[in-house]
């Protein structure tokens, strides 16, 4: 438990640095050319180095602070160079500090057979695999079986004129994930607020004669897509229990 405490308290320390101790004028200084931003740079990385000391508590570990300033100054340096402020972009600059901070705390804290049992009991474990599972087929399977599904209701007028684009694909994908997650968890109570919340947004305007072509055609998606949601979810649960 003292291993796993040191590794929540260095992402804590990560968390506090990076959104809450990164002001306005430190954000836009790292972007600036040459020396100047490379300055502001490193006064970040070396803010998450003192808050990861400070929080670990272990004041002769000297390799803690040098190696989240020195990755973190890395990272950071290649992020403003290379990649734009895209949410991709961020995603993967925020998955290499994390890397970065599990194999520092794998190398300095973890017990020495934790890796082996770690790979062995997802090998082996069933949940594992069936939730695995699970969330993939909610994702792209279930959207091109969906759209197979409801392309004879298309409306002829182009809904995709109307919206932006991909956003009904992503909007799919985050409330079939929440579906299946909310079945895994047992809170399959929130399900009905989600949908109620979708209706709300999505269904208001059935009133409009020249409306509700596409509002079937929306609803006729939206329930598709939750029923899928819902048989994966209870598909897992057989499973793993």
């Amino acid at each position: 438990m003292m291993n796993l405490l040191i590794l929540l308290k260095l992402l804590a320390s990560h968390v506090i640095a990076d959104f809450f101790l990164q002001f306005d004028w430190l954000c836009k200084g790292k972007r600036d050319e040459g020396l100047h931003g490379l300055a502001f740079q490193a006064i970040h990385a070396l803010i998450h180095a003192a808050c990861a000391y400070l929080l670990v508590g272990d004041w002769m570990g000297w390799i803690i602070p040098l190696a989240i300033f020195t990755t973190h100054l890395i990272i950071d340096i290649t992020k403003v160079k290379w990649f734009s402020t895209s949410t991709i972009a961020f995603l993967i600059d925020q998955l290499a500090h994390i890397a970065v901070i599990i194999g520092l705390w794998w190398i300095l804290y973890a017990p020495q057979d934790i890796g082996l049992a770690w790979v062995d009991g997802i090998a082996h474990s069933s949940t594992f695999w069936a939730t695995l599972i699970g969330y993939m087929l909610v994702l792209k399977p279930s959207s091109l079986l969906i759209g197979m599904f409801i392309k004879g209701w298309t409306p002829s007028n182009g809904m995709q004129a109307q919206g932006m684009p991909n956003a009904g694909k992503w909007i799919g994908y985050i409330e079939r994930v929440l579906i299946l997650t909310f079945i895994i968890t047992g809170n399959i109570e929130a399900v009905g607020f989600l949908l109620a919340a979708k209706s709300i947004f999505r269904f208001g305007d059935l009133n409009k004669a020249r409306e509700i072509k596409i509002t079937e055609y929306v609803l006729l998606g939206t329930l598709a897509s939750f029923s899928i949601a819902l048989l994966i979810g209870f598909a897992i649960i057989r499973i793993i229990h």
